[in-house]
């Protein structure tokens, strides 16, 4: 169990895919305009990563090695697909918002880059667990990415929820009168928010470090101690 809690929280946080690894930057970039768009992109990924580490998994050791990379991508490519079509069929409003990121995913970095390092090489059961986690660590990150950008940007949240769900709307947070600010909706803006959410993260490793690093002095005997001992 403390072998899995530690892949969950790698995925989610230890080595997220976005605050640590700094991978996956053109989704995160383009489509967060928004939180809506973001978490169905982050979704999608999510998705796609779980059932390539399933499948890479099950097949690793029948998967020559030097061929590896062309196998990899190509059940990839299958599963985007899959997803793809899926969201023509039954969210094909969304879907033209999303436009070529959703074929994109093949070549994400996140999606390949797991598939090399983890499934490849561990059983069903982690390499599942490592898909989904890595995942959420992406979903997270790019549906908070997108809601501060759309906030910023147009001051409201969950913009476009009705082509998902026809009877909701977004929330108009900032007055009707809220001029926006446009940077946050370009790419500048984008890279900003980036470097804010990684100075965040780091803020926080450093704290729980420093916390961690009290105890541990608090905990051990002074030299004087020590010595009267």
């Amino acid at each position: 169990m403390s072998a899995y809690k530690e892949i969950a929280w790698n995925g989610i946080w230890k080595q997220n895919t976005i605050l640590v690894q700094v991978l996956g930057l053109c989704p995160l970039l383009a489509v967060s305009t928004n939180f809506v768009n973001a978490v169905s992109l982050g979704l999608a990924t999510v998705v796609v990563m779980l059932l390539s580490n399933l499948a890479i998994s099950a097949l690793r050791a029948l998967i020559p090695y030097e061929i590896r990379i062309p196998v990899f991508i190509l059940i990839i490519a299958a599963l985007v697909t899959v997803i793809d079509l899926a969201f023509n069929a039954f969210l094909h409003d969304l879907y033209l918002v999303l436009g070529i990121f959703i074929p994109l995913i093949v070549t994400n970095c996140i999606v390949l880059a797991r598939v090399e390092a983890f499934a490849a090489k561990n059983g069903l059961r982690a390499s599942t667990l490592d898909g989904i986690a890595m995942g959420a660590g992406f979903v997270w990150v790019i549906g908070l990415f997108g809601a501060v950008r759309e906030l910023i940007g147009q001051g409201t949240l969950f913009s476009g929820i009705e082509m998902i769900f026809p009877t909701l709307s977004g929330i108009q947070i900032f007055p009707a009168d809220y001029p926006g600010f446009l940077i946050a909706m370009l790419p500048p803006g984008a890279f900003f928010v980036l470097g804010l959410l990684i100075a965040c993260r780091n803020w926080l490793d450093a704290r729980a470090n420093q916390r961690l690093r009290d105890r541990r002095s608090h905990g051990q005997p002074s030299a004087a101690t020590s010595v009267a001992t």
